[in-house]
């Protein structure tokens, strides 16, 4: 699990490879998802930089929003999103009507949006089914319970 303790995002130490080492070749997992571009959503800038380098040493490309609303917007502007990682908790517009919005569109119909949330109380999984998520991931996210739930949804 990757857990961050850190006073201010300033603070939380590097844990990327260096850029030479980012190479995918060996790990067929990564194989698969390298140059997939995955939005990540959340207003924790912990939780973004935590995400972002699990992704991009698997060689995925992340666009960040920090809120709802802003997701949404970046989401219309990029088309080649592959996946959307959202936080449930965030201020403006949840994670839930973030998600639900989403699905209004029909050309997200089938956007796999994983739900991202240290809210893990029973029935939460259940409502963010309900809003439109394909998957369910608890905080602190375990790095390869990550990828598995990412590799299954684009691997389909």
């Amino acid at each position: 699990m990757l857990h961050l303790t850190a006073d201010t995002p300033e603070r939380v130490p590097s844990f990327a490879a260096p850029v030479a080492d980012r190479s995918p070749v060996g790990d067929p997992v990564a194989r698969e998802l390298s140059g997939r571009k995955v939005l990540v959503v959340d207003d924790d800038a912990r939780n973004v930089f935590a995400l972002t380098n699990i992704l991009e040493l698997h060689g995925m490309d992340v666009v960040y929003a920090e809120n709802g609303r802003k997701g949404v917007e970046t989401l219309m502007r990029h088309d080649d999103i592959d996946l959307v990682l959202m936080d449930v908790m965030m201020p403006e517009m949840d994670g839930y009507a973030a998600t639900a919005a989403i699905r209004a569109m029909p050309r997200y119909a089938d956007l796999p949006i994983i739900a991202v949330t240290a809210k893990a109380m029973r029935g939460d999984r259940e409502k963010s089914l309900s809003s439109g998520a394909s998957d369910y991931v608890t905080k602190p996210v375990d790095a390869e319970d990550l990828l598995t739930c990412i590799h299954r949804w684009l691997t389909n």
